[in-house]
C-alpha cells in the first residue's frame, strides 16, 4: 500500500511548521492560519490546528535500506533521539529493518525506518530528500483490534503483515502499514501511553 497523504491534528501549528519546514527542511506545499502541508518523498503529510485537545501521534518515514546510520547522525542536532535500554538505533529481525525514532515538537513519535526488504538504496549524502515516503501511521482504537483491523483489511483490501491482532495489528506492506493498537499501549520505544486521536488517511 502507498500512502499519499495523513492528516493529522495538531495544538502547536507555529511550532510544527517551523520543525517539519526548517528543522528537518521538507518543503512546504500548503499553508495558511489553520494548517499546514509538507511533502515527505511521495509522501503528503498535513497538520491541522486543534485548541480542545494535544494530540500524539506515531507514524514513520521510509528512508533508504542502506542509510539508517546516516539517518541518525543527520538527526543529531535537529532532535532528540529516543532511547531505550541504552540503544537509540534499533534493528527488528522480524521486519529485516533499522529504526531511529525522535520527538516533534508536539510529542508525536515519529520514525525513520531503513527497510532491508526494498529495493531502494542511494548512493546520496543523506538529508530531508532521502525521507522516501510516510510508510507507516498509528491507528488507536478504544474496541476491539480484530474487529477494526477486520475493517481496515476489508474497506483498503490490506493484508495482515504482523501482529496478533489482539494488541498490536500491522496492515499492509514495506511500503505503507496501517498500525492498530488499543489504547493504553505504550507506544515502542517509549512510555508515551496510546490514545485514540484524529487520523486521515489517503
Amino acid at each position: 500500500m502507498k500512502i499519499t497523504e495523513v492528516q493529522l491534528e495538531t495544538h502547536r501549528l507555529a511550532e510544527m511548521k517551523t520543525f517539519y519546514t526548517e528543522t528537518l527542511g521538507l518543503p512546504l506545499v500548503h499553508a495558511n492560519a489553520r494548517s499546514f502541508i509538507v511533502r515527505a518523498g511521495n509522501s503528503k503529510l498535513k497538520f491541522s490546528q486543534t485548541k480542545t485537545e494535544e494530540p500524539v501521534y506515531h507514524f514513520a518515514f521510509n528512508i533508504p535500506e542502506n542509510k539508517i546510520q546516516e539517518a541518525k547522525d543527520w538527526l543529531n542536532g535537529r532532535a532528540a533521539l529516543i532511547e531505550k535500554d541504552g540503544k537509540d538505533l534499533f534493528h527488528f529481525e522480524d521486519w529485516n529493518a533499522d529504526a531511529v525514532y525522535f520527538l516533534d515538537p508536539a510529542g508525536n513519535i515519529v520514525e525513520l525506518i531503513a527497510r532491508h526488504t526494498l529495493k531502494n538504496a542511494s548512493n546520496a549524502p543523506f538529508s530531508s530528500d532521502s525521507i522516501l515516503s510516510i510508510s507507516e501511521i498509528g491507528y488507536v482504537v478504544e474496541e476491539d483490534v480484530r474487529l477494526f483491523s477486520e475493517h481496515i483489511k476489508a474497506e483498503l483490501n490490506l493484508k495482515l503483515y504482523s501482529g496478533d491482532e489482539k494488541s498490536f495489528s500491522a496492515l499492509g506492506d514495506e511500503e505503507g502499514l496501517v498500525i492498530v493498537v488499543p489504547a493504553g499501549r505504550t507506544w515502542y520505544p517509549t512510555n508515551i501511553v496510546a490514545e485514540s486521536f484524529k487520523v486521515a488517511l489517503m
